[in-house]
C-alpha cells in the first residue's frame, strides 16, 4: 500500500476534471459516477471541476451536479488558460487522500477507477496510470504524428513517455505533492508525471469515443503542445542546431579549398551563379530554422522570468459538507 491508514479512516478521492465547453458531457460523467461510486465505497468521492474559460454553461451545470457531492468544488477561470493550467489548478485544490485526473468526455472511463483504487491500495505504487491499446477511431494522420512525437521525445529526452498514455490516472497524496512542487509555468503534465518518478502501475484499455460534443484540440494546437513538450524536456534541438552549423561550416571550408585549387590548376573562373544562389537560400533557411528553435527556448525562459500566475480564478464554488448519499459519496 502506498499510504498507511487507520482502520476507522475513510479515504477521500478527489476527481479533478478540466472542462472547456463541456456542458453536454458533464451530466453523462456524473451519471456514470452514480454507478461507480458504490464500487469505491467506503471511500467517498469529491469533484474538482475546473472551467477553463468556457463559452457555454459549463460552470452552471457543474455547480448543479456537484451540489449533491459534499466537498466538491467548481473553479471558474477568468479566461481560457489552457488544459495544463486547469490540471494544475485542480491538483492544487484537491484535498483527497488520492487524486484522480480525467477528462469530462468519458474517453477516460470512470468504470476503471475502482480497479485503479484497488491497485494503489494493495500494491507498492504511488500512481495508477492508463494508456490506450490502440487509436481506433482517431484520424490516421493524427495517429501517425502522435506516434512520431513519442518516438522523437523518447530519443531526445531522459524522461520516458509511454506511447498512448492518457492524463487519466489515480495518484497518492505524495505523488500529487511532488508534481505541485515543480513550479514552472510552462507545464507539460505528461512529462512532469514521468519526471517525478515513483512506481507506477499501467492499465491498458481500448480507445473510447467522446460521449458528447467535439474535441477542442485541433491539429495545430496539438502540434504546439508537442513542441512545448519537446522544449520542456529536451535540449537536443539545440545540440542538433550546433552540429548542423558545424557541418555546414566544414562544407563551406572544403568548398572554398576546392575552388582555390581548381582555379590554380585549371584556371577555371568558377562560374555557376544558379548553384550559388541555391546554396545561399539553403544556408539562409537553415539559419532561420535554428534561430526559430533557439527562439522557442528563449521564449520559455522569458515566460518563466515574468513570474505570472499560471491561472486567474474568477469564482470558486464549494458544495456543502455533510452527510452524503449512499454509494461512497460521503
Amino acid at each position: 500500500m502506498s499510504q498507511n491508514r487507520t482502520d476507522d479512516h475513510v479515504d477521500a478521492i478527489s476527481v479533478v476534471v478540466p472542462c472547456h465547453n463541456e456542458e453536454q458531457s458533464l451530466p453523462l460523467l456524473f451519471e456514470e459516477f452514480e454507478r461507480v461510486a458504490a464500487e469505491l465505497a467506503p471511500a467517498r468521492v469529491e469533484f474538482v471541476l475546473v472551467d477553463d474559460g468556457s463559452a457555454d454553461a459549463t460552470s452552471e451545470v457543474g455547480r448543479r451536479l456537484a451540489a449533491s457531492w459534499p466537498g466538491s468544488q467548481v473553479l471558474t477561470f477568468s479566461r481560457n488558460f489552457g488544459k495544463e493550467a486547469a490540471i494544475f489548478a485542480g491538483l492544487q485544490h484537491a484535498k483527497g487522500d488520492y487524486v484522480a485526473l480525467m477528462d469530462a468526455d468519458l474517453q477516460d472511463p470512470p468504470a476503471l477507477l475502482p480497479e485503479m483504487y484497488r491497485i494503489i491500495r494493495e500494491e507498492d505504487v504511488e500512481s495508477v496510470a492508463t494508456r490506450r491499446k490502440d487509436r481506433a477511431g482517431e484520424p490516421p494522420v493524427r495517429s501517425a504524428f502522435a506516434r512520431l512525437f513519442y518516438r522523437m521525445i523518447n530519443r531526445m529526452s531522459e524522461t520516458e513517455l509511454v506511447d498512448g498514455a492518457r492524463d487519466y490516472r489515480l495518484m497518492s497524496r505524495k505523488f500529487v505533492d511532488a508534481v505541485l512542487s515543480l513550479g514552472e509555468s510552462n507545464r507539460f503534465t505528461k512529462g512532469l508525471f514521468s519526471w517525478v518518478g515513483f512506481k507506477t502501475h499501467w492499465l491498458e484499455y481500448a480507445n473510447v469515443e467522446r460521449s458528447a460534443g467535439s474535441s477542442q484540440w485541433s491539429f495545430f494546437s496539438l502540434a504546439r503542445y508537442a513542441i512545448s513538450g519537446i522544449t520542456a524536456f529536451s535540449t537536443t534541438p539545440l545540440v542538433v542546431a550546433s552540429v548542423v552549423g558545424l557541418v555546414l561550416c566544414l562544407v563551406a571550408v572544403l568548398a572554398l579549398v576546392f575552388i582555390i585549387v581548381r582555379w590554380a590548376v585549371a584556371g577555371d573562373p568558377v562560374s555557376g551563379w544558379p548553384s550559388l544562389a541555391c546554396m545561399i537560400i539553403f544556408i539562409g533557411g537553415v539559419q532561420l530554422l535554428f534561430l526559430g528553435v533557439l527562439g522557442q527556448y528563449l521564449a520559455n525562459v522569458y515566460g518563466e522570468s515574468k513570474h505570472r500566475p499560471i491561472y486567474v480564478l474568477d469564482d470558486c464554488y464549494t458544495s456543502a459538507e455533510g452527510e452524503g448519499d449512499e454509494g461512497g459519496r460521503g
